[in-house]
């Protein structure tokens, strides 16, 4: 694995969570929002509910400032996410857009599966209701703030792909693109503060990229084989690049060459952006 610095910037991947701090503040916000009517029968508010809470905060979004926002991996929750500065009210509504999409049922349109935080990782922390103390993250804007369905962004990433590459077929696609995601979500799951960290995040996020990279070895007749992040020898100047090497193999034919792709990520700045064509060559191990 190369050697990859730790510094003030994140861009991590999860969900979208938020917290009280304290029993008193949990129980303003039940008491502040309305009752539920359920088949004609009248229940208290449930601020733990997400539904109900996105319902309070879209009639009430100046009250999102009184929660704690967290992103989670796995449900976990990793960082508290402070908006600050000028765009901070946008950022609470891009919060909240977040927080709803993730309350919709899966097969909704407006489902969102997974999100991207780029901020800066500050020197404090923040204790939740829990009493777990979690360090904190400051977004400056709503820009690189994105959420998604891995779903969607396979078809979206195909569409892009289809009349140039025939020869990959939809079925093969969506499913070497959702192991690619997916294994970026869960095994190879991190918490977005290494150099080489933000570069595959960020891979994650721009599946249109990746897509005309597995558009090329499927219609070769090959899957994804290992995902790797190593420093790039390349890089323009004043930049920190990283290259997100993903290499391919024939299932059916262990003595095929492989096919390797190569794409430039420069991580300095908090938002990470590609750099260059994607280049590929073929190794026999």
């Amino acid at each position: 694995m190369t050697p990859s610095a730790v510094s003030n910037k994140v861009y991590a991947l999860g969900t979208i969570g938020y917290d009280f701090g304290s029993e008193a503040r949990r129980d303003t916000f039940k008491q502040k929002m309305s009752a539920v009517d359920s088949d004609g029968t009248i229940t208290p508010a449930n601020p733990y509910d997400a539904r109900q809470m996105v319902n309070y905060l879209e009639q009430n979004p100046t009250a999102a400032k009184s929660l704690i926002w967290t992103l989670n991996l796995d449900s976990k929750p990793i960082y508290v996410v402070e908006p600050k500065r000028a765009f901070a009210s946008d950022i609470y509504e891009t919060l909240i857009q977040m927080l709803a999409g993730q309350a919709q049922g899966e097969n909704s349109e407006d489902y969102i599966e997974r999100v991207s935080i780029p901020g800066r990782l500050q020197n404090k922390t923040v204790e939740l209701f829990s009493g777990q103390v979690l360090p904190v993250v400051e977004l400056e804007n709503s820009r690189g703030m994105y959420g998604w369905q891995v779903n969607d962004l396979v078809r979206s990433a195909l569409e892009m792909v289809r009349d140039r590459i025939p020869a990959a077929t939809d079925e093969a696609m969506q499913r070497s693109l959702n192991s690619f995601l997916q294994r970026i979500y869960f095994e190879l799951g991190n918490l977005g503060q290494l150099a080489r960290e933000r570069a595959l995040n960020f891979a994650a996020t721009n599946a249109f990229q990746a897509a005309s990279t597995f558009a090329e070895a499927i219609a070769l007749g090959m899957q994804l084989d290992k995902i790797k992040v190593e420093k790039s020898p390349f890089c323009r100047l004043h930049s920190d690049c990283w290259d997100v090497i993903l290499t391919f193999s024939d299932p059916e034919n262990s003595h095929r060459a492989k096919k390797v792709f190569r794409f430039t990520i420069d991580v300095k700045d908090t938002i990470p952006v590609t750099l260059g064509d994607v280049r590929s060559w073929s190794i026999n191990d």
